[in-house]
């Protein structure tokens, strides 16, 4: 069964493989196609760009909570009948039928995700100048691959299949990664000029982190050949390890291992926004209403930031070591999973097969650091085009301690008013993929997902992801404003 095989067949794929099929997507950031951009996103604009928090349509704002969770990969596909009546186990699905393999792609074969929980958090604009926000962010992020298809196929193809034997195999790089860590986020905003027709908005955002439990591995310039189905050789690679008490000492219920403090870290993200104001006024001051009914007067708002600064360090829990991969003689069914054999006694008893090297006793995990570039376009107050890209800075191959974004670009159509809001995400991301989603935003509830629509038509899929949010806002009825015609409605 290739997926049991994933979790343990070669040691070149063991942590890498495992983290390409059961993770999920990551796009790193708390947020939904073109609502995360809005002029209406309020504290859900802070994660993306902290300069939003300034000048915005609310005097406060409150999330009470929020989720946005996803799964994605690029090597395998399930019908929709799988993902919507699950098996009781792995064991059960059957190749071909219950999932299916992209063996004959041309390119790398990756596994990414991402669950980003936004705990109670509020931003509060001190004046028309402005504004300050508190966020509590719970994260879990996975990252695996940089594989062959040719690599894929050999564990994925019924391993240790006799029919592959004689073949060198390559493996320059392959990485995976996890981790799962709490930040708290303080953030100061501000109008920094505001003539008229030009207004500049810079923010930043200082974190602490809390790490809960973090790992990583590293395949580097790796050869291996299967003589047969008994016998194998490694003739170089090394393998790069690293994981903290909280893997080791992993617990079920999965939950049953979160704290909120833990290993500490610092972190930041900064970022500025650009607003042209055709013939308009610039930014006016609160009124009674708790409402900005200028803030969407802009014509055109360009936005920059580089978001998830810093980093995590964590003690090695007892037993890591990287590894000398180089082996004259390896049973390849020694490498299996066995059964009822955790991940922790599968590495310490492969340990038994290779060369230890030594290492540092800790290790620093750095967080998803990206680059943000978007641009919106205000067509007639109600109606806008907003065009984003989000750059992974941190995705090369010299730092294994890490996670990273998975880079996309995305132009998302949107209706937006004081109530009522529509998103229409389109997307590519760095491996080509594509995706049409869909968003509403329903007074104080927000919900959608980036992937709807093209999961739609799709017979078999890879990739999906939601996104739901409730929060407080400040409404009041009765007379109308001044203003541009969305804050009408």
């Amino acid at each position: 069964m290739p997926f049991r095989l994933f979790r343990a067949a070669y040691l070149l794929c063991a942590i890498i493989v495992m983290s390409l099929f059961g993770v999920f997507k990551a796009q790193a950031q708390f947020t939904l196609g073109g609502y995360s951009n809005s002029h209406y996103a309020g504290i859900h604009g802070v994660p993306n760009n902290p300069a939003s928090a300034a000048g915005t349509h609310y005097k406060w704002d409150v999330n009470i909570a929020g989720i946005n969770a996803a799964a994605g990969n690029t090597y395998i596909r399930f019908p929709r009948s799988i993902l919507l009546h699950p098996p009781d186990s792995l064991e059960a699905l059957k190749k071909n039928r219950d999932y299916f393999l992209d063996s004959a792609g041309t390119g790398k074969q990756f596994g990414w995700g991402n669950v980003d929980v936004m705990m109670p958090s509020v931003l509060y604009s001190i004046d028309e100048l402005q504004s300050v926000a508190f966020t509590w962010r719970v994260r879990s992020m996975a990252n695996g691959g940089n594989i062959s298809t040719d690599v894929a196929n050999f564990f994925a193809q019924d391993f240790p299949n006799p029919n592959l034997v004689n073949r060198r195999y390559d493996m320059p790089l392959a990485n995976g990664s996890f981790h799962w860590w709490n930040e708290f986020g303080f953030t100061y905003a501000r109008v920094l000029k505001d003539d008229g027709a030009n207004v500049l908005k810079g923010g930043v955002t200082l974190k602490l982190l809390s790490g809960v439990a973090a790992g990583y591995a590293q395949v580097d310039n790796a050869t291996f050949v299967m003589n047969s189905r008994t016998s194998g050789e490694i003739n170089d690679g090394t393998l790069k390890v690293g994981y903290s008490e909280g893997i080791a000492n992993w617990e079920r219920p999965n939950l049953s291992n979160y704290k909120v403090f833990g290993n500490m870290g610092l972190g930041m993200d900064v970022g500025v926004t650009y607003e042209w104001r055709e013939s308009m006024d610039g930014l006016t001051g609160y009124d009674d209403s708790q409402w900005n009914p200028e803030a969407d007067d802009y014509r055109l708002r360009l936005g920059v930031s580089i978001t998830d600064l810093g980093s995590i360090t964590y003690k090695k829990a007892r037993g890591n070591t990287d590894l000398d991969l180089r082996t004259e003689d390896v049973n390849p069914n020694d490498l299996r999973l066995r059964n009822n054999e955790s991940w922790q006694q599968y590495y310490r008893r492969i340990q038994t097969y290779f060369t230890p090297i030594a290492s540092e006793d800790k290790f620093r995990m750095n967080t998803p650091a990206a680059l943000n570039l978007t641009a919106d376009y205000n067509i007639d107050g109600r109606f806008f085009v907003n065009a984003a890209g989000k750059m992974a800075l941190n995705a090369g191959k010299f730092d294994p301690s890490k996670t990273y974004v998975v880079s996309y670009f995305q132009v998302t159509p949107r209706y937006d008013s004081r109530y009522i809001g529509g998103y229409l995400p389109l997307s590519v991301n760095r491996n080509g993929q594509f995706d049409a989603g869909l968003g509403l935003r329903l007074g104080p509830l927000v919900i959608g997902s980036s992937t709807m629509l093209s999961n739609l038509f799709q017979k078999n899929k890879n990739r999906l992801d939601g996104f739901i949010a409730l929060r407080i806002i400040p409404i009041k009825r009765g007379e109308g404003k001044l203003g541009c015609p969305a804050t009408q409605f």
